[in-house]
This record gives structure tokens, C-alpha cells and sequence, in this order.
């Protein structure tokens, strides 16, 4: 299939309404030939397209790691790179897939899952720039939410974005920690059980209306703390 028609295809499996029995169809498109035109629905102007793309591309690099590893690792080594100055580009999209990436694949997850997280490190490879901040604490937090012990040593940095002045961020921050919880966690989120300020939040591959409050206080349910 020539690469304009794949990606068309590709552009309609996203955008159908039964994303599940898209995302099915889309995984079984030969991995290698899917990757390009997923990375550039990374940039797509749609909102749910976007997340699609990124939960599709998880989908295919698992996949094709089952079969040929080292092409999953030229996939991974290319998220990275998408991430770095010398790229001249902006990494949309990069952790957000590196999360999707690692959380479903064990062996993926122990090789990169360290990097992921030096993206919300200061003395590691910190990203200034908000909106990847964003995308790096959501792919940090669909880590552990599939594999918290990879993401426990990040309780530190992931915390230090409670009190960002964005609301986003401090929404994904306390949904990432939420399966790695702690008395100290809980503690610094319980000041946080007031704070109404919205966000939207993709999870369970739809995206979600909430507030930094709600979040929270779902959080907190786990301390054993509640309203």
C-alpha cells in the first residue's frame, strides 16, 4: 500500500467512532509500515486524533517488539530523539507514546523506562518547554499505572509539580502518583482536595473533563483519606 493511501486509511481508523475495533485493524497493518504515518498524526490539530495516534503507535511497537526488537528500539531511539535540541524539531507526542510504549511492554519498559522518567528529572534531560512538560508527566503516569515500581523512585519529581502554576500539570501530576501513593504524597495532595481548577485528562483511551479537585480526591480514596 503506497504511503499517501496507508496513511489516509490510517487517518480514517483514527477518527471512527469504535476506536477499539480501529485500534484492533490498525495493529494488524504491518508494524513497520504503520509507524511513519502514526508519528504524524502526533501533530494532528484534532485532539483525539492525537491521543489515538499515540495509543495506536503503543499498540504497533509493542507489537512489532514481540517479533523484532531492535525495530522497536529504532522506534524508541527515535521518540528520544524527537525530544532532543539537536532535533530542531518539537517532540509532540514523543513521551505521551514512550509512556504508551513502556507501560505495555515489559522488556521495553526496563530498557527506557529510566529515560522516560529523566524528563521530569532537573538533574537529568528536564524539559522546559510546558506543553512537553505535559506529555512527559502523562507518559511518566501511564507507566505507572501500569508498572508503579518502575515509576517509584520519580515520587520526588513527579511531586514537585503539585504546585505548578499550570492546572494541567498539576492535575497529571497527582493522576501519575496515584498508584504509587505514600504518606508523603498523600499528604502534599490533601492540600489539593480544593483546588477546582479544570483540565482534561486522556485515560482509558478517551478524553476526560475534570478538575485538579476530583482528581485528588480520587487520589486520597487510595490513602484512605475522604471528603
Amino acid at each position: 500500500m503506497a504511503y499517501r493511501q496507508l496513511k489516509r486509511r490510517i487517518g480514517d481508523l483514527l477518527g471512527q467512532d469504535d476506536f477499539a475495533a480501529a485500534l484492533e485493524t490498525i495493529g494488524q497493518l504491518p508494524g513497520r509500515q504503520a509507524i511513519n504515518p502514526l508519528f504524524g498524526f502526533f501533530y494532528s490539530g484534532d485532539e483525539t486524533i492525537r491521543w489515538r495516534a499515540i495509543t495506536a503507535m503503543g499498540t504497533v511497537v509493542c507489537q512489532l517488539a514481540e517479533t523484532a526488537m531492535e525495530s522497536a528500539r529504532v522506534v524508541m531511539r527515535r521518540l528520544m530523539w524527537n525530544l532532543n535540541d539537536e532535533s530542531g524539531g518539537i517532540g509532540w507526542g514523543s513521551p505521551e507514546a514512550m509512556g504508551e510504549i513502556t507501560a505495555g511492554h515489559a522488556g521495553l519498559a526496563g530498557e527506557y523506562g529510566r529515560i522516560l522518567i529523566s524528563y521530569i528529572d532537573p538533574a537529568g534531560n528536564f524539559l522546559e518547554q510546558e506543553q512537553l512538560q505535559r506529555g512527559s508527566l502523562w507518559g511518566v503516569g501511564r507507566l505507572a499505572h501500569a508498572r508503579p515500581v518502575l515509576v517509584q523512585p520519580a515520587a520526588d519529581h513527579l511531586c514537585a509539580f503539585f504546585d505548578a502554576a499550570d492546572p494541567t500539570l498539576r492535575g497529571t501530576a497527582i493522576w501519575a502518583t496515584t498508584p504509587i501513593l505514600n504518606p508523603d504524597i498523600c499528604t502534599r495532595i490533601a492540600a489539593h482536595r480544593s483546588d477546582d481548577a479544570p483540565l482534561r485528562l486522556y485515560r482509558q483511551m478517551r478524553i476526560t473533563e475534570t478538575t485538579v479537585a476530583e482528581l485528588a480526591r480520587a487520589a486520597l480514596a487510595g490513602c484512605g483519606q475522604h471528603d
